[in-house]
């Protein structure tokens, strides 16, 4: 329980720790979007290669 008092207590606000993550952020976003586009294309070929 005290080390988690602890870390509370030395908890700073630093807003521009936000700015600066924006960048890393926006990649992992737009990496989720690349991998939904991949599972939704390799599902539609499934969908082509196996339907009657």
């Amino acid at each position: 329980m005290n080390l988690l008092i602890n870390a509370v207590a030395n908890m700073k606000w630093n807003p521009m720790a936000f700015v600066d993550n924006l960048h890393y952020m926006g990649i992992g976003m737009l990496v989720i979007f690349v991998v939904i586009g991949v599972i939704i294309l390799a599902t539609k070929l499934v969908n082509k290669l196996f339907s009657k």
